[in-house]
């Protein structure tokens, strides 16, 4: 399942960011299935300037998601 209980309503901006970073996190491992290749490109990804900044993009990309499938937590 790709997406955590099925729905991406949550009920505060903080719980949002975490099922975006738990949503980047599963697409990587659906992308990369194989552990232990993924454990040996850790190191790899860890230290590279340009991999963080893009993990940290995805993840923004997700929570964009979220948020607007919350409206933006407005009531």
């Amino acid at each position: 399942m790709m997406i955590p209980n099925g729905s991406l309503i949550t009920a505060t901006p903080e719980e949002g960011r975490q099922l975006a970073m738990t949503m980047a996190r599963l697409v990587i491992k659906a992308t990369q299935p194989d552990e232990a290749v993924r454990s040996r490109l850790r190191d790899v990804y860890a230290n590279d300037a340009m991999a963080l900044l893009q993990v940290g993009q995805t993840v923004a990309i997700e929570f964009a998601t979220i948020a607007a499938a919350n409206g933006y937590w407005r009531t």
